[in-house]
């Protein structure tokens, strides 16, 4: 049973039907939401429907907003693992540090679950032609759901995105193109392609469904904490869907009645000092965040200069009382290497800043010692060999090993 009524511009509010497919709002440019009927859901979905469901995002389908489930497009999306982190704490002078780590779904990362929705949906919709702008994983999971689904797929992308994303979208048989630019050199691209090649945006943000699957994130660990929400979430913030969908996902299991807590998390979006507009606007006190320029850092997939739901992201952190911040772009193969060698995470780049920004926050007292708190590990570090430049010792073993050296 779809429990959707409408979809409604973030923004300005406008009304959209949900029977048909929808970009940004014709009004204002601005993102779409999905909205739900929540009393009749609340009436009609408790959470003992849960109780036997595979593990997995659809477990959750009728606070989704698939209308046939014989279109679902799936790659068996996992439920994720949190991992108590108990070395890492200790390094911070915390008690409870977890790690949600997202690496484990189709493609390798987070993104997996917002390409799910969102090709699901375009299925629906008849639609047989998708392309996306990427830094990497989006890309790479488009492309997987795209041809899962049977359905053309065109992907641009920086030229230097990291390599093993450009392979896994041209294995996965999207008609993939290097730019020299920006990812939002690469939306431009795509927008202009609409009208030419006829395919459909699955933009971030420019269409409501991606969002709806990085939503899972929210009812997952919701779940998996027993309806008590953590009380720090460390997220590393490029486009922000992730954000901005599980703010959504927890305002949804409040009105249901599932939260044992109305208390939220303070959600820190987490930006590198080599790309942080979202950092620089929540500085200043502005809702809207201007284009960065020259923006270069080496975790991609927060390499986003310019975000079309900046004002969302900025107003989930303000209501949760939450941080938006950056760390020095230098620290990050730091904190991929602790993280990777005290728990054996394979860390990504984007995720690094995270503990940056932990470390700056427990020092100004915005978190505390005793708080639950938890960091998404959004990709698999093995994705990112660019990031990791350190060279190995050789051994020559045609020769006397010198143990002396070893």
């Amino acid at each position: 049973m779809n429990f959707v009524t409408h979809l409604e511009c973030a923004n300005c509010g406008a009304h959209y039907p949900k029977d048909k497919p929808h970009q940004l709002c014709t009004s204002c440019q601005k993102p779409l939401w999905v909205k739900y009927d929540l009393a009749a859901l609340k009436k009609n979905f408790t959470k003992k429907e849960l109780i036997g469901r595979p593990p997995t995002i659809w477990r959750y389908l009728e606070m989704l907003p698939i209308e046939k489930p014989e279109c679902i497009v799936s790659l068996v999306e996992t439920i994720t693992p949190i991992l108590e982190t108990k070395r890492l704490a200790a390094h911070f002078g915390v008690e409870h540090l977890f790690v949600k780590d997202e690496s484990r779904l189709p493609t390798g990362s987070f993104k997996a679950r917002g390409q799910a929705l969102a090709i699901s949906k375009a299925k629906e919709f008849g639609i047989t032609k998708v392309a996306v702008p990427t830094a990497g994983n989006a890309g790479g999971a488009m492309a997987a759901y795209a041809a899962r689904a049977g359905m053309e797929a065109w992907v641009f992308m920086p030229q230097d995105t990291p390599v093993i994303n450009q392979k896994e979208c041209w294995l996965a048989g999207a008609h993939t193109f290097l730019v020299n630019g920006l990812i939002t050199d690469c939306g431009r691209i795509v927008g202009e392609g609409r009208k030419e090649k006829g395919w459909f945006d699955i933009s971030t943000l420019k269409e409501p469904y991606r969002i709806e699957g990085k939503k899972t994130m929210g009812l997952e660990l919701a779940e998996q904490f027993d309806w008590e929400l953590p009380d720090v979430i460390l997220y590393p913030t490029g486009g922000g869907t992730g954000l901005i969908g599980m703010w959504k996902a927890f305002a949804e299991l409040e009105a249901l009645g599932w939260l044992k807590s109305p208390k939220k998390p303070k959600m820190i979006s987490c930006q590198s000092t080599g790309c942080a507009p979202i950092a620089d606007a929540f500085a200043k006190g502005e809702r809207f965040a201007k284009k960065f320029e020259n923006a270069a850092t080496v975790a991609s997939g927060i390499r986003v200069p310019a975000a079309v739901g900046d004002f969302m992201i900025i107003d989930a952190v303000r209501e949760s009382g939450g941080v938006a911040l950056a760390t020095p772009e230098a620290d990050i193969p730091k904190w991929m290497k602790l993280a990777n060698a005290q728990e054996g995470i394979a860390l990504c780049p984007e995720t690094a800043v995270c503990y940056g920004a932990l470390e700056v926050l427990l020092k100004q007292g915005v978190i505390k010692p005793k708080d639950r708190i938890l960091v998404f590990n959004t990709g698999a570090a093995q994705k990112y060999p660019e990031a990791v430049q350190e060279k190995l010792q050789h051994v020559d073993c045609t020769k006397p090993i010198e143990w002396g050296k070893i």
